[in-house]
C-alpha cells in the first residue's frame, strides 16, 4: 500500500458531490484540489434550487461543504507544481478551469506519476474560444493513462478520439438516501409535469412551453410546474402556460417530486452545451418518477433513461413528439407506474459508492490504487 495519497483536480466540491467526493477519500485516501471556475458542463447545479446558508447558489442537498476528505485550494498555475510535488501517488483531473486540466496533465508527466482524466463532455463545444482546446485535449485523452466517464456515451466519444488507456465508468450519482426520504407531495393538478432547472435555451424550456401548448392537455386538470429560474421565465410567465416556482430549496423540490407524475428533461444541442448528464433525472427516479428526456440528454445517451423501461425518449428540439409523449403518459397510469418503478430500481447502480469504484478502477489500472481488487 503507497503511503501518498492521490490529488484530484477538480472545480468546487458542491453539496451534490460531497458524498461521492467522501466515499472515493475513505477508499483511496483522496486530496482534492479545488480551482473553482464554471460548472456548466459538469453536471454542476441546476438553478431549480434556492441559495442557502453556507452553500452556494443552486447546489443539492444541504450540509455542510467539505466533511471527512482534505481540501486545497491552489491557483490553476499552481496546479502543476502540485502535481509534480512528489506528494502524490497518483493524479486526477476533472475537465475544469482553462489551465487546470493541461496543468494537473503535465505536472503529473513532470512527477512521474500517473495520470487518470476524468471526462464529463461528449462532444467538444463549437465556439472559436474552444476551438483553441481541441487540439490539447485530444492529446490528454490519447495520453491519459487511464480515463474515468459518466457513462458509456462519454466513453464512446473519448474512445472516438483515440484514447489509447483503459476506459472506465464511474456512474453519476445524487444523495440516494435524501432524494428516496419520505417527501410531502406538491400538486397543483391531478396529472402533474415537471421541469426543474435553469430556464434557459439549452435547457430546451422555449421547446417545452411550445410542446405543452401543442398537447392541449386540459387546465385545471393538468399543470405544468417550472422549477427554476433563467432568461426564458419571462417568456414563460407571458405565456402564462406553467405555474412558475422559481428556484427552491431541495427539501420542497423534493415535494414536487413527489406529487408529478412526470419529469420532463428536455435540453436541445448547442454551439457550447451538449447535456452531460441531468443529475435531476437520478433526483425524480428516486422518488419513483419517470422521466421524458430528449436523446441528447446524458442521462439518456448513457443508459439510465431508457425508452418504454424507465422513461420516454424523445428526439431533441422535436416539439411534436414531446407533446405526444406527455399526451401518452397523461393518458396511461399504468405506464406512468410501470416506468417509475423500473426508474426506481435502476438508479440504484448510480450511487456514490459506485461512483467511488469507478475511479478506484481508474487507478487501479495504472496501479495506484490501495484497494484490493
Amino acid at each position: 500500500m503507497n503511503p501518498k495519497p492521490v490529488l484530484f483536480v477538480t472545480n468546487h466540491a458542491p453539496p451534490f458531490r460531497v458524498g461521492a467526493f467522501r466515499a472515493l477519500h475513505e477508499r483511496e485516501d483522496v486530496v482534492f484540489a479545488l480551482i473553482g471556475g464554471d460548472v456548466r458542463h459538469g453536471g454542476g447545479p441546476g438553478a431549480g434550487f434556492a441559495p442557502r446558508a453556507n452553500t452556494r447558489k443552486g447546489t443539492r442537498p444541504p450540509g455542510p461543504a467539505f466533511p471527512a476528505f482534505p481540501v486545497l485550494r491552489p491557483s490553476q498555475g499552481g496546479v502543476a507544481r502540485l502535481a509534480a510535488s512528489g506528494r502524490f501517488r497518483a493524479v486526477i483531473a476533472g475537465i475544469s478551469g482553462r489551465v487546470a486540466l493541461p496543468a494537473a496533465w503535465l505536472g503529473a508527466r513532470r512527477g512521474r506519476v500517473p495520470f487518470v482524466l476524468w471526462a464529463t463532455l461528449w462532444a467538444h463545444p463549437r465556439t472559436a474560444a474552444h476551438a483553441l482546446s481541441y487540439l490539447p485535449m485530444r492529446a490528454i485523452y490519447r495520453d491519459a493513462d487511464a480515463i474515468a466517464t459518466y457513462g458509456p456515451h462519454v466513453s464512446a466519444y473519448v474512445r472516438s478520439k483515440g484514447a489509447r488507456g483503459p476506459v472506465f465508468e464511474a456512474p453519476q450519482s445524487v444523495d440516494d438516501a435524501f432524494w428516496t426520504s419520505s417527501a410531502e407531495p406538491e400538486r397543483q393538478a391531478p396529472y402533474q409535469v415537471l421541469f426543474a432547472g435553469r430556464l434557459a435555451r439549452e435547457k430546451g424550456c422555449s421547446e417545452l412551453l411550445q410542446a405543452w401548448h401543442i398537447a392541449g392537455l386540459p387546465a385545471p386538470s393538468t399543470a405544468l410546474v417550472l422549477v427554476g429560474d433563467g432568461p426564458i421565465r419571462a417568456r414563460a410567465v407571458a405565456a402564462g402556460a406553467a405555474h412558475l416556482e422559481g428556484p427552491l430549496p431541495p427539501e420542497r423540490l423534493r415535494n414536487f417530486y413527489a406529487g408529478s407524475d412526470v419529469v420532463v428533461v428536455p435540453s436541445i444541442p448547442t454551439r457550447d452545451f451538449l447535456e452531460p448528464w441531468g443529475l435531476v433525472v437520478n433526483e425524480a427516479f428516486d422518488q419513483g418518477v419517470p422521466v421524458i428526456a430528449t436523446d441528447t440528454v446524458g442521462a439518456a445517451a448513457g443508459g439510465l433513461v431508457q425508452h418504454e423501461r424507465t422513461g420516454l425518449v424523445v428526439p431533441a428540439g422535436d416539439e411534436h413528439a414531446l407533446a405526444a409523449a406527455l399526451r401518452r403518459l397523461h393518458g396511461d397510469r399504468e405506464l406512468r407506474e410501470r416506468l417509475g418503478a423500473n426508474a426506481r430500481e435502476a438508479v440504484r447502480a448510480h450511487s456514490h459508492s459506485a461512483w467511488a469504484e469507478g475511479m478506484s478502477a481508474a487507478l487501479r489500472a495504472v496501479g495506484a490504487s490501495n484497494v484490493p481488487c
